[in-house]
């Protein structure tokens, strides 16, 4: 009689094991289509952005002036550089359908009343990124990049590489667009129960210290004036974050 009792705990005890394997191995599987599918979503957006790609680069190299001649340096450099723009511009396009993919994946996993609040978060999230790439590129591209420029005027030729240029404009526009995340990030800590309104008011000096080495260091000239206009919205950005961890 023990023998079969110890043989049904042992079979259930299989039993059990198999449908945790089956439940990993499906999630797995929902897991690559899901990779699959955006990888797809960056493939098409790539390709319509390599079509598109001189309309792109005209927008990209405006902040330079018209009056800047861009130089390749080898036989490779200008395809080369049409494949790094062309996967530049399809990421940023295909960027929601990414998150979504990412938070479906995560989805069935949260509760009930989490649940009611990503799909609005993730909804803020892109919009907070595409204003600070936006704001980047409108605000803080067009000095920083002058400015930078004028230093070698009258002194020298200058020639910037396309290839270079292309890293330089994703670094302001893209850490434009992550710095606007900040509220969101606050808010994710508050919710952990890291921080709230009140700690956030009262060191906001220490905040805004904070924000001007990052501007600093994400901004590649030492202008005062990209600076602030770098760091600007990101103070106001933290204030706004207070009041959001303070009614949210």
């Amino acid at each position: 009689m023990a023998e079969k009792i110890v043989e049904e705990i042992e079979e259930e005890e299989v039993e059990e094991a198999q449908e945790k394997k089956m439940g990993f191995l499906d999630h797995m599987e929902e897991l690559r289509q899901r990779i699959l599918r955006s990888l797809f979503a960056l493939v098409v957006a790539s390709s319509l952005s390599g079509v598109l790609w001189k309309p792109l680069w005209e927008l990209l190299r405006k902040p330079a002036g018209e009056d800047i001649n861009f130089l390749a340096i080898s036989v490779l450099e200008p395809f080369m550089f049409k494949v790094k723009l062309s996967i530049f511009a399809g990421a940023l396009v295909a960027a929601p359908f990414i998150i979504y993919q990412l938070v479906a994946f995560v989805a069935p996993a949260l509760k009930a009343h989490e649940k009611r609040w990503v799909y609005p978060f993730v909804a803020f999230l892109v919009f907070l990124f595409y204003s600070g790439v936006v704001f980047g590129y409108l605000f803080v591209m067009p000095p920083a990049t002058k400015w930078l420029l004028a230093q070698g005027m009258g002194t020298m030729l200058v020639q910037p590489r396309v290839d270079y240029y292309l890293g330089y404009a994703a670094l302001l526009t893209l850490g434009m667009g992550a710095c606007f995340e900040t509220p969101l990030f606050l808010v994710f800590l508050s919710k952990l129960g890291i921080v709230d309104s009140k700690s956030l008011l009262s060191n906001w000096r220490i905040a805004t210290i904070i924000i001007l080495v990052v501007a600093a260091i994400l901004t590649p000239d030492w202008s005062p004036v990209t600076m602030a206009i770098f760091a600007a919205p990101m103070i106001v950005l933290y204030f706004l974050s207070i009041l959001l961890v303070k009614f949210f």
